[in-house]
């Protein structure tokens, strides 16, 4: 079980603001959060250390680079056990179209999200995971025609 990280109203400040721009200095992160530059960096350095905060990325606009489709797919297996749902685990970590899986519960089994170029791509993509996969019982996709909201913020 994981262990609770705890945080203080400054630790607060510094991942809100983090949340917002991962990609601002040091000294823009202090003056922001109104402390000193060396504090930032040892309260960062620390939450880094203790896996409160996992990576910095830049978050793109699929959009923007060419055609994109996504899919939030729902997988049911035939069977449940917990090595059965390490093993799909497993596999769909390999494909770097799922961004995202989750174990849900009740209902599918999994929910992933998916961004592929387009519904062939989509194809290949499912004939590869689900359809070839001896343990796959059913798959309902979506496909989204529009993206009203996308936040990545975790509330602190």
């Amino acid at each position: 079980m994981s262990q609770i990280f705890e945080l203080d109203e400054l630790d607060r400040r510094i991942l809100n603001a983090l949340q917002a721009d991962a990609g601002q200095t040091n000294h823009q992160l202090a003056a922001a959060v109104h402390a000193s530059p060396p504090t930032c960096l040892r309260r960062v350095k620390r939450m880094v250390e203790g896996g409160v905060i996992l990576r910095q990325v830049a978050l793109l606009a699929p959009e923007k680079l060419g055609p994109s489709l996504t899919a939030i797919v729902e997988i049911t297996l035939d069977r449940q056990g917990d090595e059965h749902q390490l093993e799909f685990e497993a596999l769909v970590a390999q494909e770097s179209s799922v961004l995202q899986c989750y174990r849900v519960t009740p209902g599918p089994d999994f929910v992933l999200m998916v961004q592929v170029a387009d519904m062939p791509a989509y194809h290949a993509l499912a004939h590869r995971l689900f359809a070839g996969h001896k343990n796959v019982r059913n798959v309902r996709s979506y496909f989204s025609v529009h993206r009203s909201k996308f936040e990545t913020r975790v509330a602190v």
